[in-house]
């Protein structure tokens, strides 16, 4: 399911109804055009100068165990931590989503982590699920897409597979798309690129910190 930001935000601009139903009715939702151009193209100049200065492989796992396994994964990222303007935008209008689909869906989303995410050519992220049931605070998972341009045979879409590991959905990683689906609910996995890709993943979490267990540490 695709659908375009300016098309369901009609003249009040600001009302993500649309994603809520979704996820009710299919568990995710693509959206085109979730950020405007010109926030895209900010947040990749920014991806891009901090590719140059140089970012870390990403690692499989969280906390102490955190692990680069190039078999699993070979992109590199680098977290959010909204100290510049595109970042703080971004995340402002990711946590009027959040508002909106607890105000719904009263799923208790407690707040929201991101990463930019860069796939040199020959990357990829094999198949995984953010969230075992049960077991994870992530609830609602993101991922948004940074590229200027992106033709069909480069490579890099994003496969989503129901929990039948039936394929379902590959989604072309084109500039300012958003696909927003149910962590525990949908395999998915980043096949191989040919060209560079730059994406952010996000993730919306429950609080589930008690008094003998805090979350871990992204």
């Amino acid at each position: 399911m695709t659908v375009s930001v300016q098309d369901s935000f009609g003249s009040s601009g600001h009302s993500y109804d649309f994603v809520v139903d979704a996820l009710v009715e299919k568990g995710y939702i693509i959206v085109d055009d979730f950020l405007s151009a010109e926030l895209t193209q900010a947040l990749r100049y920014e991806v891009n100068d901090l590719n140059r200065r140089g970012i870390n492989r990403a690692g499989v796992g969280r906390g102490g165990e955190l692990q680069v396994n190039n078999d699993i994964r070979s992109d590199k990222t680098h977290w959010l931590d909204g100290q510049t303007d595109a970042q703080r935008r971004l995340l402002a209008q990711c946590d009027a989503l959040r508002d909106e689909v607890n105000r719904h869906l009263f799923m208790g989303l407690h707040d929201y982590e991101a990463h930019f995410a860069v796939y040199e050519p020959g990357s990829f992220y094999q198949k995984h699920l953010d969230a075992f049931k049960g077991r994870s605070n992530r609830v609602l998972t993101n991922v948004i897409y940074l590229n200027n341009q992106w033709q069909d045979d480069w490579g890099g879409e994003l496969a989503v597979y129901d929990e039948a590991d039936k394929l379902i959905e590959r989604v072309l990683p084109k500039g300012g798309r958003a696909i927003f689906f149910l962590s525990e609910r949908f395999p998915h996995e980043v096949l191989k690129t040919t060209k560079q890709r730059l994406s952010i993943a996000g993730w919306y979490r429950i609080n589930s910190n008690t008094g003998s267990y805090v979350d871990p540490a992204r």
